[in-house]
């Protein structure tokens, strides 16, 4: 394909794949997209194991890392020791939530420190997991919350590596392109995990059109509720020049998504997610259950600022988790997990090459259906 996105990504077609599963990275950049590797939360040692398995069995085929960044947060450039602590308002508030779903409170006790996510959130950390990611052969490097840092932008440069950075709004997206960035990742508001609040349809030609004002040529993914191939080829014919998803993915044979939030996700509508603050204290796209729910009512706590806030829920719904795949009712009721819009129209299982494959077949018969409104 002739996409600006190909030709300087190596890849036979523009579609990037976020995930935090290395067998689906591996699984679309086999079948001509891109995998995007998810490490913002795993420790240097674990990334190190994760890339290494990644560069034996993907064959040569280029691949993505991406990491969290964000330019503010509760106690950047801090001692991590010194973060404040967790009110016992957030304590209990999560304590009767999983009593009265039938799950034991007990051994939810909170680290001391941010844990790997908040490490690596620092500057100092990300400067690890970058040491780590330049060690293997990545294609791209991509920053998931505002403008990289400068060693990222530098490394980039150093090994010939893509630096790419996701954007919610035109106003960052022209930030960006001033940093230096080389892929605009705009994402709209319909996105899984972090996003704005401006539908992509409208995002994207937006971005588009300012990118062209000020004469840059900085190609962009568009991203936020594109599950299917006609879905990218109408971005594309917005301005986009490929896609970026990770929804899509969760639903894969190969995804490490719990089975009983998998089975939730095949089920669900696209009216069936919240844009919320509290599961990581910025607003973020899930599934919505009860878990939800009670974070969106009136009697509430306010969600804590990044990192504070993912220390409150993660080990919470890690047990969650856990206790769902025994066959808990009460845990399957609560389990949630990131995933945007476009969840209504994720109604199958199948491997992750194989939805590859059908976004190919899917965006050949849009172009075609459009072109048949052209007369000859």
């Amino acid at each position: 394909m002739q996409s600006p996105i190909c030709a300087m990504l190596g890849i036979e077609f523009p579609l990037l794949a976020f995930s935090h599963c290395r067998d689906v990275v591996v699984a679309v950049s086999k079948a001509g997209g891109m995998g995007v590797f998810g490490a913002a939360s795993l420790p240097p040692e674990r990334l190190e194991e994760e890339l290494a398995w990644i560069d034996d069995h993907i064959g040569g085929r280029p691949y993505g890392v991406d990491l969290i960044v964000p330019n503010s947060f509760a106690g950047k450039g801090e001692d991590r020791r010194e973060l404040p602590p967790i009110p016992d308002a957030h304590k209990a508030f999560v304590a009767g939530l999983l009593s009265k779903h039938g799950v034991d409170d007990s051994n939810l006790a909170l680290p001391a420190t941010g844990g790997s996510l908040g490490d690596n959130m620092r500057e100092d950390g990300a400067a690890k997991l970058l040491e780590v990611a330049f060690r293997h052969p990545i294609g791209l490097i991509a920053n998931a919350l505002g403008v990289p840092p400068q060693l990222m932008l530098d490394l980039g440069k150093q090994h010939n590596v893509p630096v790419a950075a996701l954007v919610g709004t035109r106003d960052h997206a022209l930030t960006q392109v001033r940093a230096g960035v080389d892929i605009l990742v705009v994402a709209g508001g319909e996105a899984g995990g972090h996003c704005g609040e401006v539908a992509t349809m409208v995002l994207v030609p937006e971005v588009a059109a300012a990118v062209e004002a000020v004469g840059a040529s900085t190609p962009i993914l568009a991203a936020g509720g594109i599950v299917t191939g006609r879905q990218m080829a109408a971005a594309m014919a917005m301005g986009a020049h490929g896609a970026w998803t990770g929804s899509v993915w969760l639903t894969t044979a190969e995804a490490e998504t719990n089975p009983v939030v998998k089975e939730k996700m095949l089920a669900a509508s696209s009216r069936d997610t919240v844009r919320s603050k509290s599961r990581t204290g910025k607003p973020s796209r899930q599934l919505r259950s009860p878990w939800t729910d009670a974070w969106e009512a009136e009697d509430a706590p306010t969600p804590l600022p990044m990192p504070l806030q993912s220390l409150v829920s993660e080990p919470a719904l890690r047990k969650v988790d856990k206790l769902s795949e025994g066959g808990h009712e009460g845990a399957k009721a609560l389990a949630t997990y990131w995933v945007g819009q476009g969840v209504g129209l994720m109604n199958e299982a199948m491997g992750a090459g194989q939805v590859v494959q059908q976004f190919k077949e899917d965006w050949i018969a849009a172009c075609e259906r459009l072109n048949g409104f052209v007369r000859e």
